[in-house]
This record gives structure tokens, C-alpha cells and sequence, in this order.
């Protein structure tokens, strides 16, 4: 229960900094090093509609610096077992869902990539013993570009995404996170997308934003507490 998503949480540096937390508790603009963020991206037509994780979305930025580039982990980019980091410089939208108002399927999400960071991941990862290449065909899935089309709607800030490995163990995702988070002190954002949860065969359709079935809502629990915590060895034992 939650595997991808607990992967995209557990991309983290030493200092986690939660999103609900960030909205909470910070006041001013944060400087340098910018946060490490996960945010639950919703379904694609998020952008669509006037609900409060939208609203936050689109205000969210303006609590720390404005970044240099941005590197989405995406719970909804998983190539396998090695690490995966795009490298165009014009990155596609992939309209990677189906069933939904056709309106979204005429959106594109345009900022650039970062093909010279792109290979200075690599670099940082092959460093740190995890294999690693540079993707020239991914794009930006809606877990990139949802979040970020209110997040930064102008589109020019460079975006890079990184895979994510359902096969692989949480420790393998916290070590990804790790061998990138020098980032941070050169202007980079670090970005899990996904979401704690997510099991569409429990969903009773039609699903209401009101109705939080009990195995998700006390599983987000627990995961906030050991996160609140810092219990890294509970949450690399999560399963």
C-alpha cells in the first residue's frame, strides 16, 4: 500500500522538509539551501478545478527563493532498475491518463530542460555507485507538469526528472535523494511528486474529495508521525 508514493517521500535529503509542513510553519521566503518538497499531485485535472490542494499549489512558491532549475522525482516515470535523467532540451508533454475533460489533453506544459545538469546528476550518482544515464526521449508525465503549471504557470524556470523504481527498496530511493542533495546549495529544487497513497481498486466511484477511506487516512498518519520523528529506519521498514 503506497509503494510508489512512499518511494517519491522518501526522496529526501539528511534535512527532510514536508510540504504540509512548509505551508505551516514558514513565515518568510527561504533562501539557500532551497527545501526538499513532496507534494501529492492529485489526479491530471487538478489544474481544472478550485480545491484547496490547487490553491496551495499555486502559492506554494513564493515561500522560498525562486530556483535555478527544478528535478522532479515522478511517481509516474519508472523505466527500471537505472536511474533515469532527461536530458532534453525541450522536453515533451505526456498526456500519460485517460477518461478526462478533453481541455487537458490540449495542454503543454513548455519549459526547457537542463541537458548540462542532466549530465552532472549522472555524474553525482554514478559518484555515489548508482547507475545512472541520461534519457533523451521522457518528457514531463502530470506528475511534473500538473503540480508545476500552478506552481511556476510561466513555464520558464529548466525542469529535469529523475526515475523512480517501484522494484527497488525504499533505502535505494533514500540514497538516490542523498547522492543529489548538494543541489540544493546551488539553486536547485528537489521535487517528489506522487502521492502517500494510491490504490484506484479500493476507491468506491463515484469517489467524493470528502470521503478518506480509514487504511489511507491512518497510513498518512503514520508515515507524518515517523517523518515528524525523522524515523528514518520505521519508514525504510514501512512494508
Amino acid at each position: 500500500m503506497g509503494d510508489i508514493s512512499l518511494v517519491a517521500n522518501l526522496y529526501q535529503c539528511s534535512n527532510l522538509i514536508a510540504i504540509i509542513r512548509a505551508a505551516r510553519d514558514l513565515n518568510e521566503t527561504v533562501m539557500l539551501p532551497l527545501p526538499t518538497l513532496f507534494i501529492s499531485h492529485g489526479a491530471p485535472d487538478l489544474v481544472l478545478h478550485p480545491l484547496p490542494a490547487r490553491d496551495f499549489l499555486a502559492t506554494v512558491a513564493t515561500r522560498f527563493a525562486r530556483p535555478r532549475a527544478i528535478v522532479v522525482a515522478s511517481a509516474h516515470y519508472d523505466p527500471g532498475p537505472i536511474a533515469h535523467v532527461t536530458v532534453a532540451a525541450a522536453p515533451r508533454t505526456i498526456h500519460d491518463f485517460g477518461g478526462f475533460d478533453p481541455s487537458l489533453y490540449a495542454m503543454h506544459y513548455r519549459a526547457p530542460g537542463a541537458p548540462e545538469l542532466a549530465h552532472q546528476m549522472v555524474a553525482l550518482l554514478q559518484a555515489n555507485d548508482i547507475p545512472a544515464t541520461v534519457d533523451p526521449e521522457w518528457g514531463f508525465d502530470h506528475g511534473a507538469w500538473s503540480p508545476l503549471m500552478l506552481m511556476y504557470p510561466a513555464a520558464d524556470i529548466p525542469v529535469i526528472e529523475i526515475s523512480i523504481h517501484l522494484g527497488a527498496s525504499p533505502a535505494y530511493h533514500v540514497a538516490l535523494g542523498r547522492a543529489l542533495c548538494t543541489l540544493r546549495e546551488e539553486g536547485v529544487l528537489l521535487l517528489g511528486s506522487g502521492a502517500i497513497t494510491h490504490n484506484l481498486r479500493q476507491v468506491a466511484w463515484p469517489a467524493s474529495n470528502t470521503e478518506i477511506p480509514e487504511w489511507a487516512s491512518s497510513f498518512a498518519d503514520w508515515i507524518g508521525a515517523r517523518l515528524a520523528a525523522r524515523d528514518e529506519a520505521a519508514l525504510l521498514d514501512y512494508r
